[in-house]
Protein backbone atom coordinates (compact mmCIF):
# COMPACT_ATOMS: atom_id res chain seq x y z
CA UNK A 1 0.00 0.00 0.00
CA UNK A 2 3.02 2.30 0.37
CA UNK A 3 2.89 3.42 -3.28
CA UNK A 4 -0.89 4.07 -3.43
CA UNK A 5 -1.82 7.75 -3.47
CA UNK A 6 -4.76 8.88 -1.34
CA UNK A 7 -6.20 10.95 -4.23
CA UNK A 8 -4.84 9.72 -7.58
CA UNK A 9 -6.55 12.65 -9.40
CA UNK A 10 -4.82 15.37 -7.37
CA UNK A 11 -1.87 17.06 -9.13
CA UNK A 12 1.55 15.90 -8.03
CA UNK A 13 3.81 18.42 -6.33
CA UNK A 14 7.54 18.22 -6.92
CA UNK A 15 10.62 18.24 -4.73
CA UNK A 16 14.03 18.68 -6.32
CA UNK A 17 17.15 17.22 -4.72
CA UNK A 18 20.76 17.86 -5.71
CA UNK A 19 24.27 17.12 -4.46
CA UNK A 20 27.04 19.67 -4.97
CA UNK A 21 30.78 19.94 -4.33
CA UNK A 22 32.96 16.98 -3.40
CA UNK A 23 31.31 13.60 -2.95
CA UNK A 24 31.26 11.85 0.44
CA UNK A 25 29.87 8.53 1.65
CA UNK A 26 26.22 8.77 2.70
CA UNK A 27 24.80 10.95 -0.07
CA UNK A 28 22.81 8.11 -1.63
CA UNK A 29 21.28 7.28 1.74
CA UNK A 30 19.93 10.83 1.91
CA UNK A 31 18.51 10.63 -1.61
CA UNK A 32 16.81 7.29 -0.98
CA UNK A 33 15.34 8.39 2.35
CA UNK A 34 13.90 11.57 0.82
CA UNK A 35 12.22 9.51 -1.90
CA UNK A 36 10.84 6.91 0.49
CA UNK A 37 9.52 9.44 3.00
CA UNK A 38 7.71 11.56 0.40
CA UNK A 39 5.94 8.67 -1.33
CA UNK A 40 2.69 9.23 0.56
CA UNK A 41 2.88 13.03 0.61
CA UNK A 42 1.65 13.62 -2.96
CA UNK A 43 5.14 14.65 -4.00
CA UNK A 44 7.31 13.29 -6.75
CA UNK A 45 11.05 13.72 -6.49
CA UNK A 46 13.23 15.04 -9.29
CA UNK A 47 16.92 14.35 -8.97
CA UNK A 48 18.92 17.30 -10.31
CA UNK A 49 22.11 15.93 -11.85
CA UNK A 50 25.63 17.40 -11.62
CA UNK A 51 24.93 19.79 -8.76
CA UNK A 52 24.06 23.39 -9.59
CA UNK A 53 25.03 22.73 -13.21
CA UNK A 54 21.76 20.85 -13.52
CA UNK A 55 19.83 24.07 -12.93
CA UNK A 56 22.01 26.28 -15.13
CA UNK A 57 22.39 23.98 -18.14
CA UNK A 58 19.18 21.97 -18.50
CA UNK A 59 17.15 22.42 -21.67
CA UNK A 60 13.51 23.28 -21.20
CA UNK A 61 11.10 21.22 -23.24
CA UNK A 62 8.07 18.99 -23.12
CA UNK A 63 10.01 16.26 -21.36
CA UNK A 64 12.62 16.32 -18.63
CA UNK A 65 16.15 16.85 -19.91
CA UNK A 66 17.76 13.42 -19.29
CA UNK A 67 21.23 14.96 -19.02
CA UNK A 68 20.23 16.97 -15.98
CA UNK A 69 16.96 15.72 -14.51
CA UNK A 70 16.00 12.27 -13.31
CA UNK A 71 12.65 11.18 -11.89
CA UNK A 72 13.32 9.25 -8.68
CA UNK A 73 11.06 6.59 -7.19
CA UNK A 74 11.23 3.67 -4.81
CA UNK A 75 12.27 1.24 -7.53
CA UNK A 76 15.26 3.14 -8.89
CA UNK A 77 16.53 4.16 -5.44
CA UNK A 78 15.94 0.86 -3.64
CA UNK A 79 19.58 -0.22 -3.34
CA UNK A 80 21.50 3.02 -3.76
CA UNK A 81 22.17 3.48 -0.04
CA UNK A 82 24.53 0.50 -0.14
CA UNK A 83 27.05 2.35 -2.27
CA UNK A 84 29.15 5.48 -1.94
CA UNK A 85 29.30 8.57 -4.11
CA UNK A 86 26.11 10.11 -5.48
CA UNK A 87 23.87 8.65 -8.18
CA UNK A 88 23.02 12.22 -9.17
CA UNK A 89 26.69 13.07 -9.76
CA UNK A 90 28.09 16.42 -8.69
CA UNK A 91 30.05 19.48 -9.73
CA UNK A 92 31.56 22.61 -8.21
CA UNK A 93 29.45 24.91 -10.39
CA UNK A 94 28.60 28.27 -8.84
CA UNK A 95 25.68 29.72 -10.84
CA UNK A 96 26.54 33.24 -9.70
CA UNK A 97 30.06 32.96 -11.15
CA UNK A 98 30.02 31.20 -14.52
CA UNK A 99 32.91 31.78 -16.90
CA UNK A 100 32.19 32.49 -20.55
CA UNK A 101 33.65 29.11 -21.52
CA UNK A 102 31.21 27.41 -19.14
CA UNK A 103 27.99 28.98 -20.40
CA UNK A 104 25.25 26.62 -21.62
CA UNK A 105 25.65 26.18 -25.37
CA UNK A 106 21.92 26.66 -25.93
CA UNK A 107 21.83 30.02 -24.10
CA UNK A 108 20.97 32.79 -26.56
CA UNK A 109 23.78 35.37 -26.97
CA UNK A 110 21.49 38.28 -26.06
CA UNK A 111 20.37 36.46 -22.93
CA UNK A 112 23.97 35.70 -21.97
CA UNK A 113 24.93 39.34 -22.47
CA UNK A 114 22.17 40.44 -20.09
CA UNK A 115 23.68 38.16 -17.42
CA UNK A 116 27.28 39.33 -17.80
CA UNK A 117 28.74 40.86 -14.63
CA UNK A 118 32.39 41.15 -15.72
CA UNK A 119 34.56 40.61 -18.77
CA UNK A 120 34.52 36.82 -18.42
CA UNK A 121 31.96 36.35 -15.61
CA UNK A 122 28.21 35.70 -15.73
CA UNK A 123 25.55 35.43 -13.02
CA UNK A 124 23.07 32.74 -14.05
CA UNK A 125 20.88 33.06 -10.96
CA UNK A 126 17.91 34.20 -13.13
CA UNK A 127 18.37 31.09 -15.27
CA UNK A 128 18.27 28.89 -12.15
CA UNK A 129 15.08 30.60 -10.95
CA UNK A 130 13.49 30.15 -14.36
CA UNK A 131 14.41 26.46 -14.47
CA UNK A 132 13.07 25.86 -10.96
CA UNK A 133 9.77 27.39 -12.06
CA UNK A 134 9.81 25.37 -15.31
CA UNK A 135 10.28 22.12 -13.37
CA UNK A 136 7.49 23.09 -10.97
CA UNK A 137 9.60 22.56 -7.86
CA UNK A 138 7.76 23.35 -4.64
CA UNK A 139 10.91 22.64 -2.63
CA UNK A 140 14.60 22.16 -3.32
CA UNK A 141 16.72 19.99 -1.03
CA UNK A 142 20.39 20.92 -1.37
CA UNK A 143 23.03 18.54 -0.01
CA UNK A 144 26.42 20.18 0.17
CA UNK A 145 29.19 21.96 2.02
CA UNK A 146 29.62 25.67 2.68
CA UNK A 147 30.20 26.53 -1.01
CA UNK A 148 27.14 24.69 -2.31
CA UNK A 149 25.00 25.96 0.57
CA UNK A 150 26.09 29.55 -0.06
CA UNK A 151 24.13 29.56 -3.31
CA UNK A 152 21.22 27.80 -1.58
CA UNK A 153 21.15 30.77 0.79
CA UNK A 154 21.02 33.12 -2.20
CA UNK A 155 18.03 31.24 -3.61
CA UNK A 156 16.34 31.37 -0.23
CA UNK A 157 16.68 35.16 -0.29
CA UNK A 158 15.07 35.09 -3.75
CA UNK A 159 12.00 33.29 -2.40
CA UNK A 160 12.82 29.68 -3.31
CA UNK A 161 11.79 27.12 -0.70
CA UNK A 162 15.14 25.56 0.16
CA UNK A 163 16.16 23.00 2.78
CA UNK A 164 19.88 22.34 3.22
CA UNK A 165 21.62 19.17 4.38
CA UNK A 166 25.30 19.57 5.39
CA UNK A 167 27.90 17.23 3.99
CA UNK A 168 31.67 17.53 3.99
CA UNK A 169 34.46 15.40 5.36
CA UNK A 170 35.96 18.65 6.70
CA UNK A 171 32.99 18.98 9.13
CA UNK A 172 33.22 22.77 8.87
CA UNK A 173 29.70 23.94 7.95
CA UNK A 174 28.47 26.70 10.25
CA UNK A 175 25.58 25.91 12.59
CA UNK A 176 26.08 22.17 12.99
CA UNK A 177 28.42 19.93 14.95
CA UNK A 178 28.25 17.21 12.31
CA UNK A 179 28.31 16.93 8.51
CA UNK A 180 27.72 13.76 6.52
CA UNK A 181 31.01 12.16 5.48
CA UNK A 182 33.04 13.12 8.55
CA UNK A 183 32.89 9.84 10.47
CA UNK A 184 33.80 7.74 7.44
CA UNK A 185 36.76 10.01 6.71
CA UNK A 186 38.09 9.63 10.26
CA UNK A 187 37.54 5.86 10.22
CA UNK A 188 39.37 5.50 6.89
CA UNK A 189 42.23 7.74 8.03
CA UNK A 190 42.65 5.72 11.22
CA UNK A 191 42.75 2.47 9.24
CA UNK A 192 45.31 3.82 6.76
CA UNK A 193 47.61 5.20 9.46
CA UNK A 194 47.38 1.98 11.46
CA UNK A 195 48.44 -0.01 8.39
CA UNK A 196 51.27 2.34 7.48
CA UNK A 197 52.72 2.34 11.00
CA UNK A 198 54.30 -1.00 10.09
CA UNK A 199 56.24 0.60 7.25
CA UNK A 200 57.24 3.56 9.39
CA UNK A 201 58.50 1.19 12.08
CA UNK A 202 60.29 -1.14 9.66
CA UNK A 203 62.27 1.76 8.21
CA UNK A 204 62.44 3.88 11.39
CA UNK A 205 61.06 6.91 9.61
CA UNK A 206 59.10 10.03 10.45
CA UNK A 207 55.68 9.95 8.79
CA UNK A 208 53.74 12.92 7.47
CA UNK A 209 50.11 12.19 6.66
CA UNK A 210 48.45 14.91 4.59
CA UNK A 211 44.71 15.17 5.03
CA UNK A 212 41.91 17.43 3.74
CA UNK A 213 41.14 20.63 5.65
CA UNK A 214 41.73 23.84 3.76
CA UNK A 215 40.34 26.25 6.36
CA UNK A 216 39.52 24.03 9.33
CA UNK A 217 41.42 21.27 11.08
CA UNK A 218 38.62 19.01 12.31
CA UNK A 219 39.61 16.05 10.14
CA UNK A 220 43.28 16.22 11.19
CA UNK A 221 42.47 16.83 14.86
CA UNK A 222 40.00 13.97 15.20
CA UNK A 223 42.25 11.58 13.29
CA UNK A 224 45.03 12.51 15.71
CA UNK A 225 42.60 11.94 18.58
CA UNK A 226 41.95 8.31 17.58
CA UNK A 227 45.54 7.50 16.56
CA UNK A 228 47.30 9.25 19.48
CA UNK A 229 49.18 11.29 16.90
CA UNK A 230 50.44 14.83 16.49
CA UNK A 231 48.68 17.20 14.14
CA UNK A 232 49.03 20.65 12.61
CA UNK A 233 45.93 22.61 11.62
CA UNK A 234 44.99 25.75 9.64
CA UNK A 235 43.77 27.60 12.74
CA UNK A 236 47.31 27.96 14.14
CA UNK A 237 50.66 28.64 12.50
CA UNK A 238 53.00 26.09 14.07
CA UNK A 239 56.64 26.45 15.07
CA UNK A 240 58.57 24.10 12.80
CA UNK A 241 61.56 23.72 15.16
CA UNK A 242 59.25 22.82 18.02
CA UNK A 243 57.36 20.25 15.92
CA UNK A 244 60.64 18.63 14.84
CA UNK A 245 61.79 18.49 18.46
CA UNK A 246 58.57 16.70 19.46
CA UNK A 247 58.74 14.23 16.55
CA UNK A 248 62.35 13.35 17.37
CA UNK A 249 61.39 12.87 21.00
CA UNK A 250 58.50 10.59 19.99
CA UNK A 251 60.84 8.62 17.74
CA UNK A 252 63.41 8.09 20.53
CA UNK A 253 60.74 6.96 22.99
CA UNK A 254 59.05 4.58 20.57
CA UNK A 255 60.39 0.97 20.70
CA UNK A 256 59.77 0.79 16.93
CA UNK A 257 61.69 4.03 16.40
CA UNK A 258 59.17 5.98 14.36
CA UNK A 259 56.90 8.99 14.81
CA UNK A 260 54.32 10.79 12.71
CA UNK A 261 52.28 13.96 12.30
CA UNK A 262 48.94 14.53 10.56
CA UNK A 263 48.92 17.75 8.51
CA UNK A 264 45.79 19.56 7.33
CA UNK A 265 46.21 20.73 3.76
CA UNK A 266 45.77 24.31 4.98
CA UNK A 267 48.34 24.11 7.78
CA UNK A 268 51.47 26.25 7.59
CA UNK A 269 54.48 26.88 9.80
CA UNK A 270 55.35 30.33 11.04
CA UNK A 271 57.44 32.31 8.59
CA UNK A 272 56.36 30.30 5.54
CA UNK A 273 54.40 32.13 2.86
CA UNK A 274 51.20 30.26 1.99
CA UNK A 275 51.66 29.32 -1.66
CA UNK A 276 48.73 28.65 -3.97
CA UNK A 277 48.68 27.74 -7.63
CA UNK A 278 46.40 27.16 -10.58
CA UNK A 279 43.18 28.89 -11.56
CA UNK A 280 40.66 29.62 -8.82
CA UNK A 281 37.50 27.48 -8.88
CA UNK A 282 33.98 28.87 -9.06
CA UNK A 283 34.06 29.70 -5.36
CA UNK A 284 37.43 31.48 -5.47
CA UNK A 285 39.62 28.65 -4.14
CA UNK A 286 43.05 27.94 -5.61
CA UNK A 287 45.00 24.77 -4.87
CA UNK A 288 47.50 24.96 -2.04
CA UNK A 289 51.06 23.73 -2.37
CA UNK A 290 51.31 20.25 -0.84
CA UNK A 291 52.09 20.80 2.86
CA UNK A 292 52.93 17.11 3.24
CA UNK A 293 55.85 17.04 0.82
CA UNK A 294 57.05 20.49 1.87
CA UNK A 295 57.08 19.49 5.53
CA UNK A 296 58.67 16.11 4.84
CA UNK A 297 61.50 17.65 2.85
CA UNK A 298 62.10 20.35 5.46
CA UNK A 299 62.32 17.77 8.26
CA UNK A 300 64.71 15.64 6.21
CA UNK A 301 67.00 18.57 5.45
CA UNK A 302 67.06 19.83 9.03
CA UNK A 303 67.49 16.47 10.79
CA UNK A 304 68.89 13.98 8.28
CA UNK A 305 66.04 11.64 9.26
CA UNK A 306 64.25 9.66 6.58
CA UNK A 307 60.65 10.73 6.11
CA UNK A 308 57.62 9.09 4.51
CA UNK A 309 54.87 11.30 3.10
CA UNK A 310 51.42 9.78 2.58
CA UNK A 311 48.44 11.57 1.01
CA UNK A 312 45.24 10.65 2.85
CA UNK A 313 42.78 12.70 0.84
CA UNK A 314 40.54 11.27 -1.87
CA UNK A 315 40.61 7.75 -0.47
CA UNK A 316 38.84 9.02 2.65
CA UNK A 317 35.79 10.21 0.69
CA UNK A 318 35.40 7.12 -1.51
CA UNK A 319 33.36 3.99 -0.99
CA UNK A 320 30.37 3.22 1.21
CA UNK A 321 29.58 5.09 4.46
CA UNK A 322 30.29 3.77 7.93
CA UNK A 323 27.42 3.15 10.34
CA UNK A 324 27.44 6.64 11.88
CA UNK A 325 27.35 8.41 8.52
CA UNK A 326 24.54 6.09 7.40
CA UNK A 327 22.55 6.91 10.55
CA UNK A 328 23.07 10.67 10.21
CA UNK A 329 22.31 10.64 6.47
CA UNK A 330 19.01 8.82 6.98
CA UNK A 331 18.05 11.04 9.92
CA UNK A 332 18.96 14.32 8.20
CA UNK A 333 16.81 13.26 5.23
CA UNK A 334 13.87 12.57 7.52
CA UNK A 335 14.35 15.90 9.33
CA UNK A 336 14.33 17.64 5.94
CA UNK A 337 11.08 15.94 4.97
CA UNK A 338 9.56 16.85 8.35
CA UNK A 339 10.46 20.49 7.67
CA UNK A 340 8.79 20.31 4.27
CA UNK A 341 5.72 18.77 5.86
CA UNK A 342 5.61 21.68 8.31
CA UNK A 343 6.03 24.26 5.53
CA UNK A 344 9.41 25.46 6.81
CA UNK A 345 11.99 26.97 4.44
CA UNK A 346 15.50 28.39 4.52
CA UNK A 347 16.58 25.81 7.09
CA UNK A 348 19.62 23.54 7.50
CA UNK A 349 19.38 20.15 9.17
CA UNK A 350 21.89 20.10 12.00
CA UNK A 351 23.27 18.53 15.15
CA UNK A 352 23.65 20.81 18.17
CA UNK A 353 24.68 19.65 21.64
CA UNK A 354 24.57 16.14 20.21
CA UNK A 355 20.89 16.44 19.24
CA UNK A 356 19.19 16.64 15.86
CA UNK A 357 17.67 20.02 15.07
CA UNK A 358 17.53 22.63 12.32
CA UNK A 359 19.02 26.10 11.98
CA UNK A 360 18.94 28.90 9.38
CA UNK A 361 20.94 28.28 6.22
CA UNK A 362 24.45 29.56 7.00
CA UNK A 363 25.58 33.02 6.01
CA UNK A 364 28.40 32.66 3.48
CA UNK A 365 30.15 35.68 5.02
CA UNK A 366 30.82 33.64 8.18
CA UNK A 367 33.22 31.35 6.34
CA UNK A 368 34.04 27.86 7.54
CA UNK A 369 33.45 26.71 11.12
CA UNK A 370 36.79 26.44 12.88
CA UNK A 371 38.28 24.62 15.84
CA UNK A 372 38.08 26.26 19.26
CA UNK A 373 41.84 26.04 19.77
CA UNK A 374 42.06 26.67 23.55
CA UNK A 375 39.46 23.98 24.29
CA UNK A 376 40.42 21.42 21.67
CA UNK A 377 44.11 21.74 20.78
CA UNK A 378 47.31 21.55 22.83
CA UNK A 379 49.48 24.30 21.34
CA UNK A 380 52.66 23.18 23.09
CA UNK A 381 52.38 19.51 22.12
CA UNK A 382 50.58 19.73 18.74
CA UNK A 383 47.92 17.24 19.70
CA UNK A 384 44.27 17.18 20.86
CA UNK A 385 43.28 17.85 24.45
CA UNK A 386 41.99 14.63 26.00
CA UNK A 387 41.10 15.77 29.53
CA UNK A 388 38.09 17.80 30.62
CA UNK A 389 35.58 16.16 28.31
CA UNK A 390 32.73 15.84 30.84
CA UNK A 391 29.73 17.76 29.54
CA UNK A 392 31.01 17.85 25.96
CA UNK A 393 28.84 16.59 23.07
CA UNK A 394 29.60 13.11 21.73
CA UNK A 395 31.82 14.62 19.04
CA UNK A 396 33.55 16.89 21.57
CA UNK A 397 33.08 20.17 19.71
CA UNK A 398 30.18 22.57 20.13
CA UNK A 399 28.62 24.68 17.37
CA UNK A 400 29.84 27.88 19.03
CA UNK A 401 33.44 26.80 18.48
Amino acid sequence: MGNVRIDPLAPMQRIGVLTGGGDVPGLNAVIKSVVYQTTDMDYEVLGIRRGWEGLTHLRQGQTLDPDYVRLLDRNNTRGIDRTGGTILHTSRTNPAKIRRSGLPKHLAPEKAESLRVSDQGYDLTPVVLDNIAHLGLEYLIVIGGDDTLSFAKKLDCKGVRVIGIPKTMDNDVQGTEYCIGFSTAISRAKEAITRQRTTLGSHERIGIFRIFGRDSGFTALYTAYVTSGRCVIPEVEFELDRLIEILLEDKRNNPSRYSFVIASEGAVWRGLAVAEYGEADAYGHKKKVDIGHALGEEIRQRTGEETMVSDLTYDLRSGDPDALDQIVAITFANVAVDLIREGARGRLTAVRDGKYTHVPLPDANLGARRIDVPRMYNLSRYRPHYAGRIGSPLLLSTVDS
